[in-house]
């Protein structure tokens, strides 16, 4: 007597979720997909000051910044004691010269970054695929990533086999 109920109730279950598909919010496709103004990126500027000396304000530079623009990130680094002028883009600093050599030092693409995205690309395209015959509880990120992922503990008992000091680790 309770099996048929139970095959009626998910039965309904069923045919309910195959209903109103395209009311159903998919979080996988939240994107801007129109033409108006995204509310989101609209910063207001910081209000405006006199300065101090006139002719000491750098020349205008159409389309570019200037003292009332916004900057969050560097702001923020600021706030954290950090240095926001770091944010510029201006190539390897000093002080990363000697670790950029080290890491080179047995050659390198040069085109390491855009081989890596297209890659990456090529991963969760493969994976992208929602299966809705895995049930319970799923991780789609460490499904699409888990080929990659390093083995610590046999990397520890490699290291340590060839004689190299390395610290302890704790009991896997």
């Amino acid at each position: 007597m309770i099996m048929p109920r139970l095959m009626i109730c998910l039965l309904i279950l069923g045919l309910a979720a195959c209903g109103n598909k395209d009311k159903d919010v998919q979080l996988r496709k939240i994107k801007h997909e129109g033409n108006g103004p995204d509310e989101f990126s609209i910063i207001p500027g910081k209000p405006l000051e006199a300065p101090i000396d006139f002719a000491a304000l750098p020349a205008p530079t159409p389309g570019g910044s200037n003292r009332t623009d916004q900057n969050p990130r560097g702001d923020g680094i600021a706030a954290l004691g950090g240095n926001p002028g770091a944010l510029v883009a201006s190539g390897i600093s000093s002080a990363d010269g000697a670790l950029v050599n080290h890491a080179n030092r047995y050659g390198g693409s040069a085109g390491i970054r855009q081989t890596l995205r297209a890659e990456d690309a090529e991963v969760r395209r493969r994976h992208g695929k929602v299966n809705i015959l895995n049930i319970g509880p799923n991780d789609d990120y460490a499904n699409a990533y888990r080929r990659q992922w390093l083995d610590s503990y046999a990397e520890y008992r490699r290291l340590r086999n060839q004689g190299i000091t390395v610290p302890s680790a704790p009991a896997p």
